[in-house]
């Protein structure tokens, strides 16, 4: 087992957790909005989402893996490409982060509910963990859906950490992005670089 394998994809993933986007901004929002219970209430739908998701990953790609290196190595290089195609689109996009939202009080359940749906039906969290996983499987004697599954947990894990502590400091976030318009831009930046880094460790580590 390769444990700095696995150190490099906690990293890579709390730094992708971290970038705001729709999940990490409605939980921003929610919490704002109701409060930080509410928040939490979200953020648990969200994580439990990507257990579908990387049950379609473990199983599908884990049968692709065991009939050839050279499969192995397109699926990487797939990965890779994708990421690099996140990080263009990155550099096209709107440096906005847009926090005004109507927002409309529902029970905890049922925001449970709603971030479990919004997860399970992005399909393009399914692609992301096809692009993303199999560059950090970390050991050539354990199971490969094992890994997989392991890699997921951790993602998981700390995604829910991470939403969890935005929820709590909902308030302070929200007013520091208003305070200060050019850190989006600054993220901007640091987001196409962590694309690119992850894109590189996946072809060449």
């Amino acid at each position: 087992m390769n444990y700095e394998i696995l150190g490099s994809f906690l990293v890579a993933s709390m730094l992708l957790t971290i970038m705001p986007g729709p999940d990490i901004i409605y939980v921003l929002v929610q919490s704002m909005t109701n409060g930080k219970k509410y928040g939490i209430a979200t953020s648990l739908g969200l994580v439990s989402g990507i257990i579908i998701h990387t049950s379609l990953v473990a199983f599908g790609i884990s049968a692709l893996i065991k009939q050839s290196e050279n499969i192995y190595f397109a699926i990487k290089l797939f990965g890779a490409s994708y990421l690099l195609y996140l990080a263009y689109l990155t550099f096209h996009s709107n440096e906005e982060i847009s926090l005004n939202a109507d927002v409309e009080k529902r029970s905890f359940l049922n925001l449970y509910k709603q971030g479990f749906i919004m997860n399970v039906l992005n399909p393009k969290v399914s692609i992301f963990f096809l692009a993303f996983f199999p560059g950090f499987l970390y050991s050539s004697a354990q199971n490969t859906i094992v890994q997989f599954y392991v890699l997921g947990i951790i993602f998981i894990v700390q995604s829910l950490i991470i939403f969890s502590i935005v929820s709590i400091l909902a308030g302070k976030f929200a007013s520091y992005l208003n305070n200060h318009p050019t850190f989006n831009k600054k993220l901007k930046w640091v987001k196409i670089s962590v694309f690119v880094g992850m894109a590189f460790f996946i072809l060449f580590f």
